[in-house]
């Protein structure tokens, strides 16, 4: 029987290396639009969250998503980030 690959990617904030889906993404298009991917299939520059508050806090203080996605991002993602993390808690 054939093992199935499990996609790892790494967490700006805290850099622990965890299984994308248990991981959130934010992507920078082609437009340079910065959305949360749902999905985690759309097309663009991702950078990867931990579920987590914490990492959230502290991928701000770091300035780590406008470092990872290249832009300047606007505060109404990070709101709508934000708001994905406190469904999960």
């Amino acid at each position: 029987m054939i093992m199935k690959k499990i996609p790892m990617r790494k967490c700006i904030a805290c850099g622990v290396q965890k299984p994308k889906k248990e991981l959130i993404r934010v992507v920078k298009n082609n437009e340079n639009e910065v959305f949360v991917d749902f999905t985690g299939k759309a097309n663009g520059r991702g950078a990867y969250i931990c579920k987590d508050k914490a990492c959230f806090d502290l991928a701000i203080k770091k300035n780590a998503f406008n470092r990872a996605l290249e832009t300047k991002i606007e505060d109404k993602v990070f709101e709508k980030l934000k708001e994905r993390l406190d469904e999960h808690e």
